[in-house]
This record gives C-alpha cells, sequence and structure tokens, in this order.
C-alpha cells in the first residue's frame, strides 16, 4: 500500500476520530493493561499530576497472573526479587511464603498493591482496546473500546504484557470434541478437578512443565503429546524463613541497586568469572552438581560462557541430559525427554517439580509427535500417527504469540495511516524497545528490543514506567507536544540489537523469542540480549542528552477546549 492509499484509507477514521474528540473523554495518558506495569504507570504518573486511565480486558489486575491459573503455575524468579521496590514500605511489609511464590500468591500481592494504593478508581476493567488512530492535526490519539467508546489522550501507553496473548489452537476439528478443553494461558476461574479423568496434554514448554506432574497426580491417565523436549532444571522450591526475609529486607536498597545496576538480568546471584572450558571434567562436575542441587536459574550462571561458546554449552547440556537419564526409568522415554537440536538457555530454560520423575507413573504416557503431527481433533480425542487417543478432557499448553501478539490484537494506526501490523511485517522495529517511528507519543513497555524476557520483568518493568515517566514530564515542562522515534535512531537499534544477539548462541534454537512458536511470524530475535545494566546506562545517556535519537515538537493549538 503506498503513502496516498494509506491516507486515502485511513482519513474516514481520522476524520471521524477528529470530529469525534470534542465529545471524547479526554485524558493525558491512556494505559492499556493493568498488570504489574500498568498499576506502577498509574501509580507515577498520579504522582505528576497527570490524568490517567488504564484499560484493562480482565475483570482484576494482575495481568499475566490474572489469566494463568493453571495447575502448578509458578514464578521461575525468587519471590524476594520478583517483587516492586518503588515503595520501601510496601517491600518490608508484604511477606513472602515461598521460595518462588505460586499463582495464588502473586496475584494476591497484585491485588494487595492495588488496595494499597487506591488504583482501582482509575481502572476500567472487562474492557478491550480495539483501535487507536493518531491524529496528526492534534498530535493526539483517538482509543475506541470493544463497547464503541472513544477517548483521546495525548499519550498512549501500552503495557499489555510480553505473554498475555495465549496461541489459540488451530487443529482441525477442534469444535468437535465432546469432552472439556481447556488452554494454560486462559484458565478457568473456578477449581478444574482432574480425578478419575482421561487427560491429554499438549505442549511441553514451561506452562506444561509445571502442570504436568499436578494433572498426573489427578488423572486416571495422562497422555503427553511432545514436539521439542525442553530443558528444565529443579526448582528445589520451599518456605521462607522470617530470618531469610529479613535478611533481603534489611538490605533491600544496596540489593535493589545491584540488581538493577550490575546485572545482566536483574536476578542478583554469583557473578562467574572464568568459562567451562577453564575447568577440568572432575570441578566442572562438581560446579554443576552445587548448581543442579540448589535449584533455580542460577544454574544457567555457572561459567560465564555458556551462552557463548558452543563447545562450553554442551558441558551444561549434557549434563542435564545425563541427570534426565538418571531420573526417568525407561530408557526410550528417557532419550524423548532429552533435548539435542539446540543450546541449553537458548530456549527459556524451565523449573519444575517432579516432572521428569512423573514420567516414571504407571498412569503417565509420552506421545513423541515431532515426525508424526497431531492430524486432528476428533469428538472422543485426538489422532496422531495414524492413532487415535481418547480423552475426557484436554489441555493446550501450547504458549503465545510472545511479545509482539498483544499489539497485533489492536488496530494501531500511526502517521499517514501506517499501522503497527504494517511497519512490523518484516519483524518488530522499535527505538530502545520504547517507541516506534510512525508513532508518535506511544510508549511500550518491555517492548520488542529490550531485556524483556531475557530478564526479572519487574526489574524491567520498573526501569521503563521510571524512563517514560520522567520523560513525560520533561515533555510537559518543555510544552512539547509530540516525540517520535527518528528513522535513524531506529534503524541503529536495531542493527544494534541483532548484532549483540547473534554474537550469541540464542538465534540456534527456533524459539518463540525469534517467533519461530507462531507460523507466518517473521523470525527475529525480539528481546535485548545486552543486558539490564548496559540497557539501562544507554536509556539514561539518551535521556541525559535531551532524548537524543527522538524528535520532539512543539505544542499545538488545541483543536477543541474539550480536549
Amino acid at each position: 500500500m503506498t503513502d496516498v492509499q494509506r491516507k486515502a484509507a485511513a482519513s474516514p477514521i481520522a476524520n471521524n476520530s477528529a470530529a469525534n474528540n470534542s465529545a471524547a473523554k479526554s485524558y493525558d495518558v491512556i494505559v492499556v493493561g493493568a498488570g504489574f506495569a500498568g498499576m506502577y504507570l498509574l501509580h507515577r504518573l498520579r504522582g505528576l499530576g497527570l490524568s490517567t486511565r488504564v484499560f484493562e480486558q480482565g475483570s482484576g489486575v494482575g495481568g499475566t497472573w490474572y489469566w494463568n491459573r493453571y495447575p502448578g503455575a509458578r514464578c521461575d524468579i525468587e519471590s524476594m526479587q520478583y517483587s516492586y521496590s518503588f515503595s520501601n514500605e510496601l517491600q518490608q511489609e508484604w511477606e513472602w511464603t515461598e521460595r518462588f511464590a505460586a499463582q495464588p500468591e502473586i496475584l494476591k500481592y497484585a491485588n494487595h498493591v492495588a488496595d494499597r494504593f487506591n488504583l482501582r478508581s482509575d481502572i476500567q476493567f472487562n474492557t478491550r482496546i480495539v483501535s487507536t488512530v493518531f491524529n496528526e492535526d492534534t498530535d493526539r490519539w483517538t482509543v475506541t473500546t470493544d463497547d464503541g467508546q472513544r477517548y483521546s489522550a495525548q499519550h498512549v501507553i501500552m503495557a499489555t504484557g510480553t505473554l498475555s496473548n495465549a496461541r489459540t489452537p488451530d487443529f482441525k476439528g477442534l469444535s468437535s470434541f465432546k469432552g472439556k478443553t481447556y488452554h494454560t494461558g486462559h484458565w478457568p476461574h473456578e477449581s478444574v478437578d482432574f480425578t478419575g479423568l482421561r487427560v491429554g496434554v499438549v505442549g511441553t514448554g514451561s506452562s506444561a512443565i509445571q502442570s504436568i506432574p499436578v494433572i498426573a497426580a489427578q488423572a486416571k491417565h495422562l497422555t503427553v503429546f511432545q514436539r521439542t523436549p525442553n530443558f528444565s532444571i529443579p526448582a528445589r522450591n520451599h518456605d521462607l524463613t522470617p530470618d531469610y526475609q529479613k535478611s533481603w529486607k534489611d538490605d533491600y536498597p544496596e540489593l535493589r541497586r545491584r540488581a538493577r545496576e550490575e546485572t545482566r538480568n536483574g536476578v542478583i546471584g554469583a557473578l562467574p568469572t572464568k568459562g567451562a572450558l577453564e575447568d577440568t571434567p572432575e570441578d566442572r562436575h562438581k560446579l554443576y552438581d552445587i548448581e543442579w542441587e540448589r535449584g533455580g536459574l542460577h544454574f544457567m550462571s555457572s561459567y560465564n560462557n555458556l551462552a557463548l561458546s558452543k563447545e562450553a554449552n554442551d558441558t551444561a547440556a549434557e549434563y542435564v541430559r545425563n541427570k534426565i537419564a538418571e531420573m526417568v526409568k525407561d530408557p526410550a522415554v528417557a532419550k524423548l525427554l532429552q533435548p539435542t537440536t539446540y543450546p541449553i538457555g537458548t530456549k527459556r530454560i524451565c523449573l519444575d517439580t517432579d516432572y521428569y520423575d512423573t514420567f516414571n507413573r504407571d498412569n503417565v504416557t509420552l506421545v513423541d509427535i515431532r515426525n508424526a503431527p497431531i492430524e486432528q481433533i476428533t469428538p472422543n480425542g485426538l489422532i496422531t500417527g495414524g492413532k487415535e487417543y481418547e480423552f475426557d478432557a484436554i489441555v493446550f499448553a501450547t504458549g503465545f504469540d510472545a511479545m509482539t501478539g498483544s499489539f497485533a490484537k489492536v488496530e494501531i494506526r500511526g502517521r499517514d495511516g501506517l499501522t503497527l501490523k504494517e511497519k512490523w511485517a518484516e519483524g518488530p522495529k522499535t527505538y530502545l524497545g520504547l517507541m516506534v517511528t510512525g508513532f508518535p507519543n506511544m510508549f511500550f513497555i518491555t517492548g520488542p528490543g529490550s531485556p524483556s524476557v531475557l530478564s526479572n520483568m519487574i526489574v524491567s518493568i520498573e526501569q521503563h514506567v521510571d524512563w517514560i515517566t520522567d520523560c513525560l514530564d520533561y515533555l510537559r515542562k518543555n510544552k512539547i507536544g509530540a516525540m517520535e522515534a527518528t528513522q535513524p535512531a531506529e534503524d541503529h537499534w536495531v542493527a544494534h540489537v541483532n548484532e549483540v544477539a547473534f554474537k550469541t548462541l540464542y538465534p540456534q534454537a527456533n524459539s518463540w523469542y525469534m517467533g519461530a512458536n507462531i507460523p507466518g511470524k517473521p523470525q527475529v530475535f525480539m528481546p535485548y540480549i545486552g543486558g539490564v545494566h548496559v540497557y539501562r546506562n544507554t536509556c539514561n545517556e539518551v535521556a541525559a542528552k535531551g532524548y537524543e535519537g527522538f524528535a520532539l515538537t512543539a505544542e499545538k493549538q488545541r483543536a477543541t477546549a474539550a480536549e
């Protein structure tokens, strides 16, 4: 589509938006999403005195932790670090119960934050944004909700989350199944009991690895359909003692600073000083043993080159494969569960409780569908490899359209009628993961091109929110009407993100980091792998230089008195 055609196609929308702006309720900022990013944004924007409205599709706060209620759902970042740091009173008063908090506890925390800071009054629940259109005459956005209501705002901030658009199964015959179907990303709010049922689970990613042991303990029989095995490390979850919590709370200011300024992923842990091949095989095995018994994501920090050197990575991958062989009694099943087609850590490494041991149960069957994909869903079950498996319930653990999927559900139309979908047809392009050329006054929280899913999300969320709100304060004080990433700055950042990624082993895996789990999605490495500490410094330097790489234009006369 040419620019002229875009303008022609967009003009009815744009003109209609302009005509309705006087009637639309007007805000300084509209925030899309009431997860951890949206809630903190609202808190900060209120502090600046900016009128703000948050729109949330769900009926409550919590984002990812509102939707993902599947059995065994649990965070893979330790609780004392997966929490807000902006309020010392909040972090001192909240008591976590487990090393890795489960979904109900994290959702309880989110609701506590919403209540403590009285956030709900400015959040409109059960409301989906269907479109947001930029008006070049006023430098404002017109936002339309699914009930047809329109709102006007100078700035729109997309806080929709990176893993919020569950990938809907597209299997032939899905609607014909007579039993119950579930998706781990859209689990019912009421309890689901699989006692005495024949259950099928499709997928072996993180949500499946967490839910399979729980479902297996209930079901009469569980059949797991696996296309690609994943590396998983034991979580070694346990209750937190008061003394342990106190040790963190007494030193929170310094610990939070270290997470923000000294770590690659926003998680505090030992910083490795040598590569895997610098140790003897015996010493290396001892260290892997220590980290395996310790549990958690620290295993991948055993050495400083596991993400850079294939030879070094092979030592960790082989260690985990041997562990799987030790735990799974049937050698054939163990072999199917051992990943061999990608380096360890290049897909998001999983944490589990008794995942591999579950395949020793008499009521659990593993079916390999790599070379025999699921052909169709039938009224009684599903067919793969020419064989029908009958079930009372099927659980689809088929993942998400990560990082860009939540934006794709909204018609976002910027300058010259260009849609974000068109702009990102060959893959997402941003400047710092914060803004996109052609879409002024729109910010993205933990978007593509930022550390995002390669980091402790709370650390990255707070950094983005702080940067954006400081920026909005600067724009207001300097009477700036529009802010937009320049094309050269965007091009340079996209090139840098790719350059850094391809110095690592990450692009060697067909992962959702690359968009490889979505048919037809352009495969580019989406998050910034340079580290949260490097990224934070870069963003701070950009701001210190008067928002270098952004075009800032003066305020325009308001089109109407209402605005």
